[in-house]
């Protein structure tokens, strides 16, 4: 497989990158509860803050005529409106950036010939997404300005699982268009990556949940939950299987031992297959378990829960090197992506 023209693969690592900032900023904005601050969805002229003090004025009085505004923040002066416009506006604003990254250079090398019939539906495919992305997260914040202070925790899942799904893509392609000297065929380790790659999702997507319906702070204990094994009401809401999405205890309780299971389940492949790679993903999880953990054990630490979902995207990025890595390289659409 011919490398890519380092122009092009830079380009791909520096979105990926973007990518991964803007995950972390999300995981920020919703920990300090800065998500709801801006009350209107303006995706051309959004990008310019309130320059004077009537502008600033005016942009409280929209929010505090939004349910957050009015329930919880109602007694909000402008420099306390301040405190949580600027996150959300940061992160409204870096992913405008991303698109205008991804957008312009993608339309240079398109004109300029450098990209073959085989890359440009997967790049446009990237592009499209990544609009969709923008609507997701609007679509996530509007559910929480009709009658309650929150977010609905189906679409905040669904928005970081979109996020997530853009960011694994970006760095498969960026893996596919470097050099493929590492490559080797190993099925047996591809597909335990892949299976631990879709658990990951899992598990992620039951953290959005559980971040959603803010259950990280209702046990606060490890590894029993309040001092429970089994703890009570895991089943009170009806019919049962509502409670595996709507009921905080039991979305607790899935995710941490979807994520012990996980983690042993890594250190497996590690165990079993001891590469760099394998042992770094190992060591990751090891790490990531931890950080679970001590977000668990300080009620929900807004620095530790963010590094903890960084780690859940670096932990995902060494998978993905590991199902690469364990692919043979072969003559595919992929491997004919660009022009020599």
């Amino acid at each position: 497989m011919q490398s890519a023209p380092v122009s092009v693969r830079n380009w791909l690592i520096v979105v990926a990158a973007m990518i991964f900032l803007m995950i972390v900023l999300g995981a920020l904005t919703r920990l300090t509860e800065s998500g709801l601050s801006m009350v209107e969805w303006r995706p051309v002229t959004g990008w310019l803050p309130p320059l004077s003090e009537p502008a600033w004025q005016a942009e409280l009085q929209k929010y505090l005529s939004s349910p957050q505004g009015r329930l919880i923040n109602r007694g909000f002066g402008v420099d306390d409106f301040k405190q949580i416009f600027w996150l959300e506006y940061l992160h409204r604003l870096w992913g405008r950036l991303i698109g205008v990254v991804f957008a312009l250079p993608l339309a240079w090398f398109w004109l300029s010939g450098r990209l073959t019939p085989a890359l440009k539906p997967r790049l446009l495919a990237l592009l499209v997404l990544g609009g969709m992305q923008g609507a997701l997260g609007w679509v996530m914040v509007a559910s929480g300005l009709v009658d309650r202070p929150a977010v609905s925790h189906y679409r905040l899942a669904g928005h970081l699982a979109l996020a997530i799904a853009l960011y694994a893509y970006t760095v498969w392609l960026i893996l596919q268009l470097g050099p493929q000297r590492d490559r080797h065929d190993d099925p047996a380790t591809r597909r335990h990556s892949t299976i631990l790659i879709l658990w990951l999702f899992v598990v992620l997507i039951w953290g959005a949940l559980m971040a959603g319906l803010r259950a990280g702070a209702s046990h606060n204990t490890f590894p029993t939950m309040s001092g429970y094994w089994i703890p009570p009401g895991l089943f009170e809401l009806s019919p049962w299987w509502v409670n595996l999405f709507e009921n905080g205890t039991t979305i607790q309780f899935i995710h941490r031992w979807l994520a012990i299971l996980l983690a042993l389940a890594i250190l497996l492949l590690a165990w079993r297959t001891p590469q760099t790679e394998t042992v770094a993903a190992g060591a990751m999880a090891l790490l990531q378990l931890c950080l679970g953990i001590a977000t668990i054990l300080t009620g929900v630490d807004i620095a530790l829960a963010t590094t903890h979902q960084a780690g859940a995207v670096v932990l995902l990025t060494l998978l993905v090197v590991v199902r690469h890595r364990t692919t043979p390289s072969r003559q595919s659409p992929v491997s004919v992506i660009l022009r020599p």
